[in-house]
């Protein structure tokens, strides 16, 4: 990361990473507008507040812990609000798909979307991300050791919602 003077970062560095923030806003949001919304109002938060960005860390974990924040509070705010049209069945997606490798994927943008946020959000970070443990605990608010476990009970609620694992699945409560 180029650091400058002030220990300001530059613009192009915030938008090198919009590919991995769509990425978990898409992991923590079902609707891909609400996944933009949440990019675009990350980066916003990120612009206002470059210069309380700490010199030496990983601008992308900073990036993360806004928009996990974010999202935080646009929950907790709407689980005040009351259920409108959205929420309507026959606004709900319909999925032709004539290809294994479409349906297994639907399968398992499925199952992950069954999985606890807490589970979600360290599958999406660690594995399809990329992101090592420790960065994801920074994101996360939690310790390394507490990344690996929910990683590993995560794998293991996925491979169950996907019936991948007959023993799994007896011994998941």
């Amino acid at each position: 990361m180029t650091t400058y003077p002030q220990g300001t970062v530059a613009h192009h560095e915030l938008v090198d990473l919009i590919p991995a923030l769509r990425a978990f806003a898409r992991s923590l949001c079902r609707k891909p507008d609400d996944a933009d919304d949440l990019v675009q109002e990350t980066l916003m938060k990120a612009l206002a507040n470059l210069d309380k960005f700490e010199r030496g860390t990983r601008l992308k974990s900073w990036l993360f812990t806004i928009m996990r924040n974010t999202f935080l509070t646009r929950r907790r705010t709407a689980d005040r609000e009351p259920v409108g049209i959205e929420d309507c069945v026959s606004q709900m997606p319909q999925i032709a798909a004539d290809q294994e490798g479409t349906l297994r994927l639907s399968d398992v943008k499925r199952a992950l979307s069954r999985l606890p946020q807490h589970h979600r959000e360290i599958i999406v970070l660690v594995v399809m991300l990329g992101e090592r443990y420790e960065d994801a605990a920074v994101i996360c608010g939690c310790a390394v050791g507490t990344v690996k476990s929910r990683l590993f009970r995560a794998r293991q609620r996925l491979q169950m919602e996907l019936g991948e694992s007959a023993e799994l699945a007896n011994s998941m409560p």
